[in-house]
C-alpha cells in the first residue's frame, strides 16, 4: 500500500512539474531585455498616407497601425485605409488599436485576441503592440486579453502595450502583467497638462514595466532626460511634414496654446 502511494504521488508531482515547464506556463514571465535587441528610437504610423524611406534602418524602427478593434456587444474590425512606403529591412511593430466607447459584451476576451493575432499572419513583425486606454471597469478584460495574447504568441516574440501616464506613475495595476514593456504616452494629455513639465512628481514613473521606453510627440514639451530609454515618437502633423523634427540635431519643440 505504500509503495503504490509512493508511486501515485510522484507521478502527481510528475505532472505539476510538466505543467510548470510548458511554452505557454513560461510565456507568461518574459525573459527582461528582449525588447532591447530593437533600435533605440521607433516611429508611430499612424492613419495617415506617409512615405518613410529617409529612415535609416540601423537607427529606426516603425510601428505601424494594422487594424482597429472597436468593442461593444460584438468586435469590429476597422483595417488600415492609408498606405505607407518604408526602407527595406527596417524593424516593423504592428500596432492594434483597441476602442471600448461603452460597456463591453461578455465572452469576447478569445474573440478580441483571435482577431489581434491575426496581425502576426502577414509580413514578419518584430514584435507587437496593444493601444487601447482601458478604463477602470475595462481592466479584468484587458488583462485577461493580454494572458490570452501571450499563451498563444510565439515565445520569442515581444509584447509591448501603450499607457497612460498615470499607469505608470499613481495608479498601481500593471505589475504581474505578461508583456515586455508599457510605453508611457506623455503627450496629448488633458488640456490642463499639455504645456505643464513633463517631468512633475505626479509624472514620476514608479512601475517598473515602464522604466525602459517612453512615447513622446514631435511638437509637445517632453521629459528633460531620455538617456537609456527606447523612444516612441508620435507625428502631431505626420511625418510628411514632422520627419525633420526628428533629426538627432533638432531639440524637441514647444508648441503655444
Amino acid at each position: 500500500m505504500f509503495n503504490l502511494l509512493r508511486k501515485s504521488l510522484s507521478f502527481i508531482l510528475l505532472g505539476i512539474l510538466c505543467l510548470a515547464l510548458t511554452p505557454d506556463a513560461a510565456n507568461f514571465t518574459p525573459p527582461p531585455g528582449r525588447m532591447n535587441v530593437l533600435p533605440a528610437r521607433t516611429v508611430w504610423v499612424w492613419e495617415r498616407s506617409e512615405d518613410l524611406r529617409t529612415l535609416d534602418p540601423h537607427t529606426t524602427a516603425i510601428a505601424t497601425l494594422d487594424r482597429t478593434i472597436l468593442l461593444g456587444r460584438t468586435a469590429t474590425v476597422i483595417p488600415r485605409r492609408q498606405s505607407f512606403i518604408f526602407p527595406a529591412g527596417i524593424t516593423r511593430i504592428a500596432v492594434v488599436r483597441i476602442e471600448a466607447p461603452e460597456v463591453i459584451g461578455t465572452g469576447l476576451e478569445k474573440p478580441t485576441a483571435d482577431l489581434i493575432l491575426d496581425v502576426l499572419t502577414g509580413p514578419t513583425v518584430a514584435a507587437l503592440q496593444v493601444d487601447f486606454d482601458a478604463r477602470k471597469s475595462q481592466r479584468a478584460f484587458y488583462i485577461a486579453i493580454l494572458r490570452n495574447l501571450r499563451r498563444r504568441m510565439p515565445p520569442n516574440l515581444p509584447l509591448s502595450i501603450t499607457a497612460l501616464a498615470s499607469w505608470c506613475s499613481s495608479d498601481d495595476w500593471l505589475g504581474g502583467l505578461p508583456i515586455d514593456e508599457a510605453v508611457p504616452m506623455f503627450f496629448r494629455m488633458e488640456p490642463d497638462r499639455r504645456y505643464a513639465p513633463s517631468d512633475l512628481p505626479q509624472f514620476r514613473i514608479r512601475e517598473p514595466l515602464c522604466n525602459g521606453s517612453i512615447g513622446v510627440s514631435t511638437r509637445e514639451q517632453r521629459p528633460a532626460s531620455l538617456a537609456g530609454k527606447r523612444i516612441y515618437i508620435f507625428p502631431d502633423r505626420g511625418w510628411r511634414e514632422d520627419l525633420p523634427l526628428i533629426s538627432e540635431n533638432n531639440k524637441p519643440q514647444r508648441i503655444k496654446p
